[in-house]
Formats: structure tokens, sequence, C-alpha cells
């Protein structure tokens, strides 16, 4: 609705479209919604949760299987974003490569966001 026609807004690598199908499976989902909140001490933080139902303005990603929904409120700062899945010894968890991120918190929790060019 709100992309850049001919280009997703947020593509997936083929280890986090993995881990998301393995998840839905898992737990009988539909969908993940991601966005964006304001908080932590960059000033904003990535959002995850299962989406039940399609909002009206969600911007719908279907890539590599799995079906991804963008909260319309973040889809200024999402646009361009590449979400991973990456694991080792002590941590793992899904990793936003975003063009519009402008700096992060030392603990890597939240991080600056500019609006997409």
């Amino acid at each position: 609705m709100f992309g850049i026609p001919g280009k997703q807004a947020v593509t997936l690598t083929p280890a986090a479209a993995k881990q998301i199908a393995r998840l839905m499976a898992r737990d009988a989902r539909q969908g993940l919604r991601i966005g964006v909140k304001k908080g932590g001490c960059a000033g904003m933080e990535y959002t995850m949760e299962w989406a039940e139902d399609q909002k009206p303005f969600d911007e719908v990603v279907e890539d590599k299987g799995v079906k991804v929904l963008i909260d319309a409120k973040a889809m200024m700062f999402l646009l361009g974003t590449e979400m991973d899945y990456q694991s080792s010894a002590l941590k793992s968890g899904f990793v936003f490569n975003n063009p519009n991120q402008v700096s992060a918190c030392g603990c890597g929790e939240s991080v600056q966001l500019k609006p997409a060019d």
C-alpha cells in the first residue's frame, strides 16, 4: 500500500523465513506483524507479534513462503529493511538490517531511526 512500486518494503533472508515458518507451524499462526515503538535508551525499539488478522493499512509482505505484516505507523522507518535470523553459541534472534537506522544503544535493544528518503 505505502511501499515503493515493484519493491518489497521489507525482505527476509532465507534464515529469517525458515525461522518464521517454523514458529508459525509450531504455534498454528497466520503471520507475523512487525513494527516500531518509542522506547529504550536510543529512542525506538522493533516490535514483533503474531498477527491474528490483517489491519486495514498493514503492508503485506509475502516472501519465501511466509507472510509478514508491517504496521502502517512503522512503514516510513522500515522501508528497505532486511530481516535476518542469527544464531550463535550465546544467543539467537531476529536482526533488522535497516538502512534508516542512525545509531543503536550499547546493549543493542533500541535504535535511533530516521524516516526513509
